[in-house]
């Protein structure tokens, strides 16, 4: 099956990485830290992920990602959670730059997440990844990540990979 590689920053990894991994057609996540170029040379927390296009488009990544973090928001910790899609090659530059402009109406508040061009990743410490279903009932999960999920099985439920989350005891 033919895979695709995207990476998705804009909230804490932990969370970014709790609700792509509760996606069907995501194969592999990579989470720590993502620099592009330029003035985001800068790591910034994220991850990197594997998908099947065949059951989950780039353009239902990239909406999911902007319903689940503050993506209008131009906070101060904008450094450290930089609203970003990083993208290995011009095709997906452009791709990804239509699909935001595509999803704008979806938001009252102008889009700040940006399409950068990948430059390096930087790994979490092994025992800190898979946060989520690890030990889905710690404390940071419940007021975090739950909620998150629980949107994202009311807005893209045809894309939440059920039996994971029952497996992991997660019943929302």
């Amino acid at each position: 099956m033919l895979t695709h590689k995207i990476g998705l920053g804009g909230g804490c990894h932990w969370c970014t990485e709790g609700v792509f991994a509760s996606l069907r057609g995501v194969t592999d996540i990579r989470q720590g830290w993502i620099a592009s170029v330029g003035e985001n040379s800068t790591f910034s927390e994220a991850i990197e992920l594997c998908f099947e296009p065949d059951f989950i488009t780039l353009q239902d990544l990239i909406s999911i990602h902007l319903h689940t973090h503050a993506c209008t928001a131009n906070h101060a910790m904008r450094h450290k959670y930089r609203s970003a899609i990083y993208t290995y090659n011009n095709q997906q530059i452009a791709q990804c730059g239509g699909i935001l402009r595509q999803l704008q109406p979806d938001f009252a508040e102008t889009i700040v997440t940006q399409v950068l061009p990948f430059d390096k990743f930087k790994a979490n410490k092994a025992e800190l990844t898979d946060y989520l279903y690890t030990s889905p009932n710690r404390p940071f999960c419940q007021r975090y990540i739950h909620p998150k999920l629980q949107f994202l099985m009311q807005r893209f439920n045809k894309h939440v990979d059920h039996e994971k989350l029952t497996n992991a005891g997660l019943v929302l």
